[in-house]
């Protein structure tokens, strides 16, 4: 990816110009650079790998959301509307189950923080749409009663995703999800019941719909705007305005397994960059099925397997540099590679894993080596595109990208071919582009703050209102775990106390 910078006798103008590798407009090296070694460089696009250190820096500071107390608070009183809003919905029918675990993850699913499909997502930009976005899994079945591997029936779908019979759970279970399955009769005159991705979907969003209109007859001072309420496929992408921000929460109802599944049993013989660092068994403590068919699946039967959860625990052993990397090359690929929607920001994830676990600790531990990382992480999707390979990472076996026409690979990597012969041009783009949605949301709560938009903290002498205690508790919570995912508990009769967990910290 990197070379040493050549002495100025090592090529001419001439000699550069006729490359048909060479980027354009590149100069020579010059007599800054020789006769000893000077600054590192690509040797594909001939940028100086400091400069694109810099560039990755600079992304990461606009990229960053910069929390101040009243922002806090804004983000506290939108999750509470969310779970509180949940909680209805779990009385409307019974369906969800009484005591949830839900996962709330930083970034929406068209950041790639679920493996999902994004064919049926309207694009939703930062700052013109949305200040925040987040990702909230919402158990509709639970199946935590199991130590042992868990062995889905997958003899109907493609290797990674599975049918659910709910043979697996009890009848007052089956009795209160039979309008939301497909019904199989056999010759033995037995009925199974398949747990329905479709139809759950079509239930989950009639019954926020319902639960939000009611709210909404009633609104009470310091409540959060519906801005807008949406189903794309299986996913529900609420926008909800508190002062002068705008949370968006992709919402996915799945179902949460305790254990591990069988089909990914291999996958734990094998080294890892993580061994030693975190305990298998925080690893395997869960797994979820996500509302998402493989290419030649059932859209009404088939679910996905999700390892969300054991992502959460991976992210903590990746180092700061590596993942500022990954930020900056998913906010390029996320532009370049939009159309047509072939390629998620999930798989670039995966290619990070698999990368964490093929090259040495001490090399992925370097705080100067962000511009390496994000060459490698190009060229490593490039190589997936052109052989139309991706490897799920927990499940091997599983290629992601097996449906992916010819057609599609050669257009995406050419598009990445011409990001690798420029990256600092595409990385000063994309720095941009967070400058362009800060000065929007920038804009948007100075505009909210002149004409008195309801705010929480407005409310501060009500009776059910936070002080401000809280407030800078959530502030040293945001400051003190940037990027971090958040596991929360909820009970729908006391949405009053905080249920939530960063990583292993409960609060």
């Amino acid at each position: 990816m990197a070379a040493p910078a050549l002495s100025a006798r090592s090529g001419s103008a001439g000699s550069l110009g006729n490359s048909p590798t060479s980027a354009a407009g590149r100069l020579p090296l010059g007599p800054g650079l020789g006769p000893g070694l000077g600054p590192e460089l690509d040797f594909r696009s001939a940028a100086r790998t400091d400069d694109l250190n810099r560039l990755i820096g600079e992304f990461s500071k606009h990229d960053q959301r910069e929390y101040d107390d009243q922002r806090a608070l804004e983000i506290h009183t939108a999750k509470d509307f969310i779970f509180s809003m949940l909680g209805m919905v779990q009385k409307l029918d019974q369906k969800l189950p009484v005591a949830n675990e839900y996962l709330l993850l930083s970034g929406g699913v068209r950041e790639g923080v679920v493996d999902m499909d994004l064919d049926e997502l309207s694009v939703y930009a930062r700052g013109t749409d949305y200040d925040m976005d987040f990702t909230l899994l919402v158990p509709a079945l639970k199946l935590h009663d199991r130590n042992q591997p868990v062995t889905l029936d997958m003899r109907h779908s493609a290797l990674g995703h599975s049918w659910l019979s709910l043979r697996l759970f009890d009848e007052g279970t089956i009795n209160k999800w039979k309008d939301c399955c497909t019904v199989v009769d056999h010759i033995n005159g037995t009925t199974n019941y398949f747990f329905s991705p479709t139809l759950v979907a079509d239930w989950f969003y009639q019954s926020i719909s319902l639960v939000l209109l009611e709210v909404q007859k009633k609104p009470q001072r310091g409540m959060p705007r519906v801005e807008k309420v949406e189903r794309y496929g299986t996913i529900i992408s609420v926008i909800l305005g508190v002062g002068s921000s705008r949370m968006l929460y992709d919402i996915v109802p799945v179902v949460s397994f305790k254990g591990w599944p069988a089909v990914a049993q291999s996958w734990l013989m094998e080294n890892h960059f993580w061994d030693g660092k975190i305990t298998e068994e925080e690893v395997i403590s869960g797994f979820y099925l996500v509302p998402a068919c493989s290419y030649k699946g059932r859209k009404e039967n088939e679910w996905r397997l999700s390892f969300a959860r054991s992502e959460v625990q991976l992210k903590k052993c990746i180092s700061s540099s590596l993942m500022q990397a990954y930020q900056a090359c998913k906010a390029i690929i996320i532009k370049l590679l939009s159309r047509p929607k072939a390629i998620s920001p999930y798989h670039l994830r995966s290619i990070m894993l698999w990368a964490c676990d093929r090259l040495p600790a001490n090399y992925l531990s370097q705080d100067d080596f962000s511009a390496h990382f994000l060459l490698g992480l190009i060229d490593d999707l490039q190589h997936c595109l052109v052989n139309k390979m991706c490897p799920n990472y927990f499940i091997p076996q599983c290629n992601m990208l097996e449906q992916l026409s010819d057609e599609a690979a050669m257009l995406h990597a050419r598009k990445l071919s011409s990001v690798r012969s420029d990256p600092a041009e595409h990385l000063r783009t994309t720095i941009e582009h967070a400058k362009a949605a800060n000065r929007l949301t920038v804009e948007l709560q100075w505009r909210g703050s002149s004409t008195n938009l309801p705010s929480p903290q407005s409310d501060a002498g009500g009776e059910n209102q936070p002080d401000d205690r809280l407030a800078k508790k959530l502030q040293q919570l945001v400051t003190e775990n940037p990027g971090k995912s958040i596991s929360v508990f909820i009970n729908p009769d006391d949405v009053t106390r905080p249920h939530f967990r960063i990583d292993d910290k409960f609060f």
